[in-house]
């Protein structure tokens, strides 16, 4: 086995998923779309949307409440988004003793 052959395996998937991370984006939205959240890979915040429905200036929480919900949702498409990536680039790599 050649260690430095396995290294360059490794930081080549790691630079194809950064890659990845920056290219992907996930929607999540609330409130019938009344607030969209949208995320790359890494789960940076890349926009947001809020429509004057939403905003209800005498319930603050209602908002506070469809953002974190518009969140989650963005967070568990990323997820999904990533784990299928990774389960793509994993295909490729032949580890002894490791079966992907």
């Amino acid at each position: 086995m050649d260690i430095r052959f396995l290294m360059k395996q490794a930081q080549q998937a790691q630079a194809k998923l950064q890659e990845i991370q920056k290219n992907i984006r996930a929607e999540g939205t609330a409130g019938g779309e009344s607030v969209k959240i949208v995320l790359n890979g890494a789960k940076e915040l890349v926009g947001v949307s809020i429509s004057k429905d939403a905003m209800d200036p005498d319930d603050p929480s209602m908002l506070e409440d469809l953002i974190m919900a518009a969140f989650n949702d963005a967070s568990a498409k990323t997820d999904e988004a990533m784990n299928g990536a990774a389960s793509g680039m994993t295909s490729g790599l032949n580890i002894p003793g490791f079966k992907f």
